[in-house]
């Protein structure tokens, strides 16, 4: 059995396990987790090939879904299910929990991704994160300076640049860059499936985001026929971090409110 990396955050009786997005990492999520932290307990997880989680040989969805339940069924969900809260890429991640795991997943909440999702310009940010001459930088700041002409964003230049890692040989890239800017395609796929989730599933999509389009909605009914979509107003696409305050909010209504208690 392969366990992921975790941290738990907060002591309340709710629990609830955050999967983070591409090239991010389980405490992508603390600010949210410490401010729910009262009511739930928290479970904070380097999915594969990021943060310090075990690389895999390749990139598949249902694998990294495996991985996630074996690690909660260790664990945090063994007295019974737990919700669920996935970002982009790990919203796929949940998603792929939820339809093949359902007994481990009480409620589902989806930021700004759809099954078949294949928006953002990853390929240009993984492929100048390739392209750094990590040999040749001795500091963090000296790194974001040379990425700052093809990352001008100071915010997702920081969020790219929290995956260096300081080795004794310097500086080295701690996610399986290679493997994901060559998996682009898959990370940015959705294999088809027929299962569903009937359990209550919120699906957040960012008002300034493109990742979601109203053409995606049929494919969600179909897969978790009690999705329930909001929108939330201001946020780009990375919304737990741009509106967490409002995220704190939508995360206490929903998995606190009485469709979310009734079971399946």
């Amino acid at each position: 059995m392969t366990q992921l990396t975790t941290e738990t955050v907060g002591t309340g009786p709710r629990r609830v396990a955050f999967l983070h997005g591409l090239m991010g990492r389980g405490k992508n999520f603390t600010t949210v987790a410490k401010a729910i932290g009262d009511d739930f307990t928290s479970l904070l997880v380097d999915l594969p090939n990021h943060g310090s989680s075990p690389w895999t040989e390749t990139f598949d969805y249902d694998e990294m879904a495996e991985m996630v339940a074996q690690t909660l069924q260790a664990d945090f969900a063994a007295s019974g299910p737990v919700d669920v809260i996935g970002h982009s890429m790990g919203g796929k991640v949940a998603m792929r929990l939820a339809l093949h795991h359902p007994d481990l997943v009480r409620r589902l909440i989806v930021l700004d991704i759809a099954p078949s999702s294949s928006r953002g310009n990853f390929d240009h940010l993984l492929g100048s994160m390739l392209a750094l001459p990590l040999n040749e930088i001795s500091t963090r700041g000296e790194a974001s300076k040379a990425l700052a002409e093809a990352v001008p964003n100071e915010g997702v230049r920081g969020f790219l640049l929290q995956n260096l890692k300081k080795t004794d040989e310097g500086f080295a890239w701690q996610p399986n860059l290679t493997l994901l800017y060559d998996s682009l395609g898959t990370v940015m796929g959705w294999e088809e499936t027929h299962e569903s989730f009937t359990g209550p599933v919120l699906w957040v999509a960012g008002e300034k985001s493109t990742y979601i389009t109203e053409a995606d909605l049929p494919v969600m009914r179909a897969l978790f026929p009690r999705v329930r979509k909001l929108t939330l107003k201001g946020a780009g696409h990375w919304v737990h971090s741009e509106k967490p305050a409002e995220t704190e909010q939508l995360i206490r209504v929903f998995l606190g409110s009485e469709e979310g208690n009734n079971g399946r």
